[in-house]
């Protein structure tokens, strides 16, 4: 069904892709946020509401709205969504990352579905109501962020450290990476909804040795301490540790395809799942990735010391083990330094508010079944969660069977369907109606 706001959500997205937002987590050669943000403003005011553009930094901004709902006394409903992408090399591209080209049935371009896409909906679906004169149900608060792909310090923990007032009586928020189906047969899809999100550890490892000549024999050289210890951590797997929410996911999947699921050993069954499998795969273990190298400044002078960045992710309640079992890993005589630490996160599949995502899907997909599962990366929820939120993944798309939908997270020929994009605002319409 083609409404006012299923069709400018097409435009608003391919707009916002146009607009370079590209996060290098360096604030000398970040660009496009305040673009970005001042776009967003405008397309709110332009419906009659009242958006707040906050900048962290120069450049780095961010904009809030709020829309008064009917029942004042109930808990607002956070919808976020970040700005900002991660670069993309165009000469990688099928088309350019910043074109918004509409090719195949998809709109394709850095952003498309990390996470332009949703930022796109929410204002399609707000701008009608603000043309029809809706009122939701309670108050629900608008906010889209800079800087989530470099962990958000000028975008969300900046809003809930320095600006708080702006998300006051948010109680309950819905973000990005949930709601997306995986189809198991012509009648029965699978809307993963998020409820859970590991923690991110990213680390910096130095090893240190004798400096010397590149020419002598050296048995204390701080490069080969380095690389032996890397080595040991990249091929290193952690223990399997299920918790609740992979436990559910894993329950409904195994119903759901009718296969045998060993809770205690899952990665066969974790097999079968197809493209899904590389993000649910890292959802059964801590995992501890070696992302960066640094060392010497000479070709032929040994240097004393070398340095090695680990991106670390952990699930919920095993940040401490994981340091000690990744300190057994790597060991002794090397020093750990945390460069940038955010906490997993794990909430209930139950409630008024997931009840309404599965409503809402059902809606416009009677094959739609909801279920639980966690991410493998991180959102903005860690911040917003530090005020008491408790926070979903849910930006819903109906996806093509054969799309390999997690490939495209920061990779090249990232595209979001039209058709999918266009099912996602009569979604969250359905559903924030409903909240």
């Amino acid at each position: 069904m083609r409404t006012p706001a299923t069709d400018e959500v097409i435009d608003l997205c391919r707009d916002l892709i146009r607009i370079d937002t590209t996060n290098t987590g360096d604030l000398a050669t970040s660009a496009g946020e305040r673009a970005a943000a001042e776009y967003v403003a405008t397309k709110l005011s332009e419906a009659g509401l009242e958006p707040h553009l906050v900048e962290s930094r120069p450049g780095r901004a961010n904009v809030v709205t709020r829309i008064a709902g009917a029942d004042p006394s109930r808990g607002a409903l956070l919808v976020h969504g970040h700005l900002d992408v991660v670069p993309a090399d165009p000469d990688e591209w099928s088309v350019h990352p910043l074109s918004g080209e509409i090719k195949d049935g998809f709109i394709w371009g850095r952003g498309a579905v990390d996470m332009k896409d949703f930022d796109a909906m929410s204002l399609a679906v707000v701008r009608e109501w603000q043309r029809t004169g809706y009122t939701p149900p309670r108050d629900i608060v608008l906010c889209y962020t800079a800087d989530e792909e470099a962990g958000s310090d000028w975008g969300a923990k900046f809003l809930v450290e320095e600006r708080p007032e702006l998300l006051e009586g948010c109680t309950e928020a819905v973000g990005e990476v949930g709601g997306f189906s995986y189809t198991v047969s012509n009648d029965l899809r699978l809307y993963m909804i998020q409820t859970a999100e590991k923690g991110i550890d990213w680390l910096r490892v130095h090893a240190t040795g004798r400096p010397g000549h590149g020419s002598f024999v050296h048995d204390d050289n701080a490069v080969t301490a380095l690389c032996e210890a890397v080595a040991r951590v990249g091929r290193h797997r952690f223990p399997v540790v299920v918790t609740p929410t992979v436990r559910a996911f894993l329950e409904e999947v195994g119903e759901a395809l009718q296969i045998e699921i060993d809770p205690e050993d899952p990665e066969a069954a974790i097999a079968k799942l197809g493209p899904i499998a590389t993000m649910i795969g890292a959802t059964i273990r801590n995992t501890a990735n070696p992302t960066r190298l640094s060392a010497g400044y000479k070709d032929n002078v040994i240097p004393g010391r070398a340095s090695a960045t680990i991106d670390c992710r952990t699930l919920p309640g095993q940040f401490e083990l994981f340091r000690e079992q990744l300190a057994a890993v790597l060991g002794p005589d090397l020093e750990l330094e945390s460069v940038h630490r955010q906490p997993a996160l794990e909430t209930d599949f139950d409630g008024p508010l997931v009840d309404a995502m599965a409503l809402a899907l059902r809606a416009e997909d009677p094959g739609a079944h909801a279920v639980p599962y966690m991410l493998s990366g991180g959102t903005d929820a860690k911040a917003f969660s530090r005020l008491g939120i408790r926070c979903f993944g849910f930006a819903p798309l109906r996806l093509p069977p054969d799309l390999n939908f997690s490939a495209l997270f920061h990779g090249i020929d990232e595209r979001v369907p039209v058709e999918g994009l266009q099912f996602g605002v009569r979604v969250l319409d359905r559903f924030l109606r409903q909240s």
